[in-house]
């Protein structure tokens, strides 16, 4: 899945020299957590994220006057507390790629550049969620099952062959190679709901042949 099919790509920004008071206000308004800061010509110059407000703010203990403390927060700019040189990812890169740099960065937002690096969208963790919720087809409920099958040519099909016998509609297939012992895999199938009896008959032939790790009946409504 590539980046450009999933960004949001009306993307509020500021420049630089918006003061630190604007772009907090903005953020609330439009309940976003962080901010491209880009210049004229709409190159990505740094990140202001809600955190990077809350710590260039007077504590609450401040003896400053309100006229005072206004003043300060008019003062104090965008470029003074973002992040510069942010990371960024490219539209044609995938979903996948940007959510392993989220993860090790520990970062929950990249700007999205085009070829020519105008930000063109923002890519951050609900978007991430969203193909992860797509891909896995939860919000068509019905049955996830769990199997650790060999590491074996054949030996997904073989499973599939088998679901397809008792007239399951799949809805998704998965599989993950992470938490097995060397030589297995684990697989993460998604099947349209069916009848109590269907559904039985099923569940036994899986758990007769293979090592069936979990049979779970997914309702989100």
């Amino acid at each position: 899945m590539i980046i450009k099919d999933w960004m949001t790509k009306d993307v509020i920004t500021v420049d630089p020299e918006t003061s630190m008071m604007r772009a907090a206000k903005l953020m609330k308004e439009k309940g976003i957590r962080r901010l491209p800061v880009v210049d004229d010509k709409g190159k990505v110059l740094g990140m202001l994220s809600d955190r990077d407000v809350k710590e260039a703010s007077p504590s609450k203990a401040t003896t400053l006057d309100v006229h005072e403390l206004y003043y300060l927060l008019s003062e104090i700019k965008v470029k003074n507390i973002m992040t510069p040189n942010p990371l960024t990812i490219r539209e044609s890169d995938t979903v996948v790629k940007c959510a392993a740099i989220m993860h090790d960065k520990k970062i929950s937002g990249l700007p999205v550049l085009n070829d020519k690096d105008e930000l063109v969208g923002i890519m951050t963790q609900n978007e991430v969620y969203s193909v992860l919720l797509s891909i896995t087809g939860v919000y068509h409920g019905g049955i996830q099952i769990g199997l650790k099958l060999t590491d074996e040519r054949g030996s997904l099909k073989e499973v599939l062959d088998c679901v397809r016998g008792h007239k399951a509609r799949i809805i998704s297939v998965l599989t993950s190679y992470d938490k097995v012992e060397k030589g297995f895999r684990q697989v993460f199938l998604r099947i349209m709901d069916m009848e109590k009896s269907a559904l039985n008959e099923l569940q036994k032939e899986l758990t007769d042949k293979y090592n069936l790790t979990f049979w779970v009946r997914d309702n989100l409504n």
